[in-house]
């Protein structure tokens, strides 16, 4: 097993939750690790956006590889979105995802949502999994399923699934929008493995999370959604004479990143 691979599932046992933030390009993904974060993963509506694709339609396999190859460089552990998984087969997924472990990629997220709202048949997935583990079993499986995110399942389907995901393997089980408290908790301890949860902004806190026994927290698309924010809020500063925000990168500081050189820290205050 790598060194990264090692390293990610001991971050999913460690005192406190993994905070993941999600990237979408190398620049992303490079300053999030020169910030001190001690693994990335990758958004699949982040990298849809930059392709100006739709998310979650399962064409953006080309870009989502292209950038996983260039990610395998960073200092860190890197996870990788590959959605549904990228492929019509068990035997097809497994495929892709032995790429990415030759890449040096510690991770990848699976997740059972399809484009039409539903979720993709259970035995198919774990089927999937299964295949997956065999073809690449240091890789970190993260299965997600998107009961509550599509609204398609209550706690009991919820739990079934990931009771299921890790009979067939998985490593780690990812529920995306859940919010309250007794929920998480009794995902927690129904799953019997690392449990994911996506931060969701005034619901959640890393220490409110990591006291119900959640390992993992997500950030998902929200970094993204505020560099846009910021994109546009410091265009309207500049056209209409406004304060530009200070401590801002300079363009040597993000020259750095192409090499992931960066020794500079972003202000987390």
């Amino acid at each position: 097993m790598s060194t990264h691979a090692e390293t990610f599932r001991a971050l999913h046992h460690a005192e406190r939750p993994l905070v993941l933030p999600n990237a979408w390009d190398h620049a992303s993904a490079a300053v999030l690790a020169a910030a001190g974060f001690a693994a990335i993963g990758t958004t699949s509506l982040g990298v849809a956006a930059a392709a100006g694709k739709p998310d979650a339609t399962g064409d953006t396999a080309a870009e989502t590889l292209a950038l996983a190859a260039r990610l395998a460089g960073l200092p860190c552990p890197v996870s990788v979105d590959i959605e549904g998984g990228f492929a019509d087969t068990p035997e097809g997924v497994a495929e892709i995802a032995a790429g990415l472990a030759a890449l040096g990629v510690a991770g990848v997220n699976i997740e059972d949502g399809r484009p039409d709202g539903t979720l993709a048949d259970l035995g198919e997935r774990c089927e999937t999994i299964a295949a997956v583990k065999a073809r690449a079993p240091e890789l970190f499986v993260n299965a997600r399923t998107d009961t509550y995110w599509l609204g398609a399942g209550d706690l009991r389907a919820t739990i079934a699934r990931l009771r299921a995901f890790a009979e067939a393997g998985a490593d780690g089980v990812f529920v995306p929008g859940v919010a309250a408290d007794d929920d998480v908790r009794a995902l927690v301890d129904a799953a019997d493995l690392p449990l994911n949860v996506l931060f969701l902004p005034g619901r959640h806190t890393v220490a409110g999370l990591g006291a119900l026994g959640v390992r993992r927290i997500s950030t998902g698309s929200l970094l993204l959604r505020a560099a846009l924010h910021a994109v546009a809020e410091t265009a309207r500063a500049v056209a209409g004479g406004g304060d530009v925000p200070a401590g801002l990168p300079s363009y040597a500081d993000v020259q750095a990143l192409a090499t992931a050189d960066a020794d500079w820290v972003l202000d987390q205050s």
